[in-house]
Order: C-alpha cells, then structure tokens, then sequence
C-alpha cells in the first residue's frame, strides 16, 4: 500500500475516519470550527485553509471490509490531514521572519503568498496533523504532506512554507528525514530551466525559540506534586518567595480580590466584562483585537469543559481584570492527588480596566499556579515571551518551528540565518536556566535539546 494526497478546501474528510484525540484543545475539530464560524480565519480574515489529506492507497482486493465497485480498482483509507494557510500577512503567529520578507522585497521579488502551518493566534506547542485511529507519525506520512504542500506552493507561487510551534517528535522527523542541504548551482539552473513536471525538493530548515514552562513537581520529594501553593513556594531561594508574598500582598492591599470560574459556570455577564478587558490590551497599542466576542462566547458554548476564567474584582464588586486559561480535559481515571501526566493549563488572553500594582503577575501567573495544582495537571504554559515568568519558577524550554524555502537563491542565507538563531537561543536558554529561582533541591538538570 501507497501514501497519497489530495488537496481539499472544506473539512468534509472529518467524516471520513475515526479520528484520535488531539493532544491539545486547540487542535480540537471544535475549536477550529469556532475559528471558522466567527470569521477568525478564511479569506477575509487572510488565513485561507487548505486541508492535505494523506490517505493510504489498496487493492480492494487486500481490502477486507471494503464494498466491491466494480468501477474502482482501489479503496482510499485516511491516514492524516494536515492544516496549511494560504496567507498574505504575518500576524497571529509569532514567530516572525520579517526580514526574509525585507530580503526578498529588496531583489524585486514577491515574498507573499506564503504557506503557513499553525494554530491561528496561539504560539502552544503542539500536534500539526491529524491523525486517524491507530497511525502513528512518521517519515512516510510526513513526506507525503510536505509532497502536498510543494504542490499547493507552485498552484498559488508561494515563496515558502512555515510550520510554527511543532512537537519536537515532528521536528525530529522532518530534519532527519528531509535533505538538509542542496547543491544551489544545480537547483538555480532547474528553477531558470523553467521545468516545472519535477519540482525541486528543498530542505526543511529547523529554527528553534524558547518559551517558559512551570512543572507540577516537587524535586526535593522525589517529583512529587505540589500539595498547594505555599509547597511550591517552599522551593524557591527564600529571596524569591519573600517577592512573590509581597506582590500578593499588594494586589490585596488595593482592595481587589480574586476569584476563578471553570465551565457554565461562567456568565453571559462574565463574558462580556472579559472581552471589555481583553479589548483594551489592544486598544493602548492602537490596535484591533484579533477575536470577537462571538468567538469567546462560541468557545464557552462549545469547549466548557476546557475553560477556566480569573476575575479580579474592586471593593465595589466589579470586575476590573480577567485572565482567560484553556486546559486539557483531566482523566476520569485519575486518583485523587495524582498527576495526569500531560496534562497541561495554558495560559491565553488577559485584560485589565486600569493600571494595577502586580495585578498581572496575580491573575496571569498565580492564580493559575494555583488551579494547576488542584487540578493535578502536570503543566503550565503561560504563553510566548516574558523573562519576569522565569524569576517565578517557569523553566526556559525549546520551541521548534519549520521552514521552507522554494527559492534557492535564498536558501543559503536564510539556512545560515536559522543555523545561527539555533546557537544563540541554545546560550539563550543555558543562561536563562541558570538564572532560575529554585533552591538547590529542586533545580532541574539543564537540557541543551530541551
């Protein structure tokens, strides 16, 4: 049996097959959909999806649960689907190649459209394909999809391909089995020779960032959880524990006070005083919110179960702030006080009425410290950026994103850009690793590939 492809604009192969559960809710069949009914991506929006297929190709005959169709020879069972935007623009990803785009504007050449695998406006690591029951990723698999995505680069002329916040097991796969070099003289004559039947097969070029992520785990007892949050601050240097009293303290001593809702729990009213908050980070940048509040309300309709809101209240009773967090459904089969093993909070938009002494650190930061432990997830994920997450016991991690480059002009330069920012995140990530602020017994070992 083969691996095949097929480019399609509409996601009538959900129904095709069994699909496994993704291992995030923003890979959720539910979450895209939010995206697309709320105008949050499609051509307007300027992320037009294009879903590849990956099937496998059989004999009928070696088909056992197959119909017979006497006007078919093969039967075509899903294997994957990987998602690829048709974009104009840079916005909503994060992780940014400006400059490749100012390179190629400087030759005359068009760096737009560009192909673009993400999560619209969510810089999570996470799973990139779907994938049907029982497949497991792999070089065949991928290959076919990276098959699909040169052939939609040379329909729409797309200048290159970006696949951003890939698991490490994607990036693995790709950088080893993928070329990581070509002989330019030899590829520049293909492209001038204006021989189009054999596309040129680039390389997959590997950059590498960095993000911070808390760990529910108490080293100095044998990683056990934390049983609250004064365990967890048990194991930081005293200096830093003093710091982070005090900032709680200070966001008391204004008279706000902090609560949390998960679910239906959260009102119609809620909702709207978030997106009030939500819309004024935006709106001291002179900017427009990237989501509406019909997006919000979708997601509470639709992903309740994955959904924890922190409010932050006056002496009033109103509500001056919000925090919005997104976490992976917890297993039924968890014992109390265990862990789910990857379970994961992820921190996602926050907004605040006014200027509020270590407000941010308390609704965005703490607060979820806190459900995470009395929720036993194993994670927090707080978001891109921010060295003040470091100093409060998040580990500098690796992040992984692709690139695809169809001109090879470019591929030299933009191969030793990546290869240069993989240097220097690593030495970025080793001091930042020294720098936490955890007491000798619970430093974690420093891993330069991690």
């Amino acid at each position: 049996m083969t691996l095949q492809y097929a480019l399609l604009n509409d996601t009538s192969w959900q129904s095709q097959a069994q699909w496994q559960t993704p291992d995030t809710p923003f890979m959720s069949f539910a979450f895209w959909q939010i995206l697309t009914d709320t105008g949050a991506i499609g051509e307007q929006a300027g992320w037009l999806p294009i879903f590849i297929l990956v099937h496998r190709v059989a004999d009928y005959a070696d088909s056992a649960n197959s119909v017979t169709d006497s006007a078919a020879d093969t039967a075509l069972q899903p294997v994957a689907v990987m998602p690829v935007f048709i974009k104009g623009h840079h916005r909503g990803e994060f992780v940014f190649d400006h400059s490749w785009a100012e390179a190629y504007a400087r030759y005359g050449i068009d760096y737009y459209p560009r192909l673009v695998t993400s999560v619209p406006y969510t810089p999570i690591t996470g799973q990139r394909l779907w994938l049907a029951a029982g497949e497991h990723l792999n070089d065949d698999i991928l290959k076919t999809a990276i098959a699909g995505v040169d052939d939609l680069a040379q329909q729409v002329g797309a200048s290159s391909w970006h696949g951003l916040f890939v698991t490490p097991e994607l990036a693995s796969i790709a950088t080893t089995s993928m070329p990581t070099e070509i002989d330019i003289e030899l590829a520049i004559a293909a492209q001038e020779s204006g021989v189009e039947s054999t596309p040129i097969e680039m390389p997959i070029l590997e950059r590498q960032g960095c993000q911070f992520l808390w760990q529910n785990q108490n080293l100095s007892q044998d990683s056990q959880p934390f049983a609250d949050f004064d365990g967890f601050l048990a194991t930081l240097r005293a200096k830093k524990r003093k710091t982070i009293r005090a900032e709680r303290r200070k966001v008391a001593e204004q008279g706000i006070s902090c609560q949390r809702k998960c679910g239906n729990d959260i009102t119609d009213e809620d909702w709207q005083a978030f997106y009030h908050c939500y819309v004024m980070t935006y709106a001291i940048r002179g900017q427009k919110p990237y989501l509406t509040l019909d997006f919000f309300m979708a997601l509470a309709d639709s992903l309740p179960e994955h959904i924890m809101l922190a409010q932050a209240m006056d002496v009033d009773g109103e509500i001056i702030a919000s925090s919005l967090f997104l976490y992976d459904k917890a297993d039924s089969d968890k014992a109390d006080g265990d862990v789910d093993n990857n379970a994961t909070l992820y921190g996602r938009y926050w907004g605040a009425l006014g200027e509020y002494d270590s407000l941010h650190f308390e609704l965005c930061y703490y607060q979820g410290l806190e459900f995470a432990i009395e929720q036993g997830l194993r994670y927090f994920d707080p978001g891109t950026q921010g060295e003040h997450k470091l100093v409060r016991g998040f580990i500098p991690t690796t992040t992984h994103s692709l690139h695809r480059i169809y001109d090879p002009r470019f591929v030299p330069a933009i191969g030793d850009f990546c290869t240069k920012d993989r240097e220097h995140m690593a030495q970025y990530r080793q001091q930042a690793f020294e720098a936490l602020p955890f007491n000798a017994d619970n430093m974690p070992e420093f891993d330069i590939n991690h």
